[in-house]
């Protein structure tokens, strides 16, 4: 068996595919997830598929101490931290849950590793730290100007875990995401966020007649007026994680990723895509528009592939076939 690796939010959506992946690579596995979001059903699936020797679950909340975890799980090589709120939307309505969630709960991770000698992480980030893009497509050189709290408090976990690296010896791999959408290759392990706040998840979702789709973008100067974005496969995303581990076990130096496709989809190309592979024209109405919503964003992912050997290797079309096998089985997700 691999090593002890700590994955914080792994009964939410990233975090349950990267949980499932792992295990998959026979690593030991420890989640530590509060279900506020996250879902117990995928944990009893991998509870009763791995034994308690490769897979074990605390419910905890980040924002408390999680000394005792750490007591109890001697030996942790290292922790994906994924745990996070992560609407912008929220963010901005709510900024107090942000902070507290975000930055207070990674603040006590990190005490927490320190605490018990625990020196790698691979931190979940986001595209959002870099705010209104200055051109495209983004590398890390980008300015960092984050324009909600959401993008804000990301920023601030980047800064404290920096700063543990450069005076405490922390290593780390931060990883800044674009959009994520698919389910694992098999279907098993998917989105229940309802309602889901991704695109290609909500246009699978009318598709299959489960709700209503709505465009939530605004018109925009591109080719058919909708937004560009790149749409990332969930699979691949963790797959980097899986990959960042490994490079932290080589000595690898401490760095910081984006994470997408290094092109981009509009909008309505995504939408006419899943019409086509479900073979449903269902209607597309017009909800609110989202503000201060750029026309095009992606992300320069060459340092990525330089430093971890990482590219992207499923299409949008296996993102939105597993995403329709993932929802056949489960239209409501996994229940609360």
């Amino acid at each position: 068996m691999k090593k002890k690796i700590l994955v914080t939010g792994g009964a939410g959506y990233i975090g349950s595919v990267a949980t499932y992946m792992l295990l998959k690579e026979d690593y030991e596995v420890v989640v530590i997830d509060n279900l506020t979001t996250g879902y117990q059903q995928p944990l009893a699936f991998f509870e009763k598929k791995y034994s308690k020797k490769q897979f074990r679950y605390y419910k905890a909340d980040i924002k408390k101490s999680l000394e005792s975890v750490f007591k109890k799980e001697k030996n942790i090589d290292a922790v994906l931290h994924y745990a996070a709120s992560c609407s912008v939307n929220e963010s901005v309505e709510n900024p107090p849950k942000y902070f507290s969630n975000n930055v207070c709960g990674s603040q006590n991770i990190l005490a927490a590793m320190l605490k018990f000698a625990v020196k790698k992480i691979v931190f979940s980030s986001t595209s959002e730290v870099y705010g209104e893009s200055k051109y495209y497509p983004v590398d890390e050189k980008h300015s960092m100007n984050p324009n909600n709290p959401y993008g804000l408090s990301k920023r601030i976990v980047e800064q404290m875990i920096e700063s543990y690296g450069d005076l405490m010896g922390m290593r780390y791999v931060i990883f800044r995401y674009q959009n994520v959408c698919g389910a694992s290759d098999d279907g098993v392990i998917g989105d229940s966020k309802n309602p889901s706040v991704h695109l290609v998840q909500n246009a699978v979702r009318g598709a299959l007649g489960i709700e209503p789709f709505y465009l939530t973008c605004p018109t925009v100067n591109t080719k058919d007026k909708s937004p560009i974005r790149d749409y990332v496969n969930i699979v691949d995303l963790n797959r980097a994680h899986i990959m960042a581990l490994k490079y932290l076990d080589s000595k690898g130096k401490s760095t910081i990723l984006n994470l997408g496709t290094g092109t981009g989809n509009s909008v309505l190309e995504i939408v006419d895509m899943v019409k086509e592979i479900t073979g449903v024209g269902f209607p597309v109405k017009r909800g609110n528009a989202r503000k201060g919503e750029p026309a095009v964003k992606y992300a320069d992912i060459k340092k990525a592939k330089k430093v971890l050997g990482w590219k992207p290797e499923r299409t949008m079309r296996d993102s939105v076939e597993s995403l329709v096998a993932w929802y056949k089985k489960h239209p409501g997700g996994w229940q609360k």
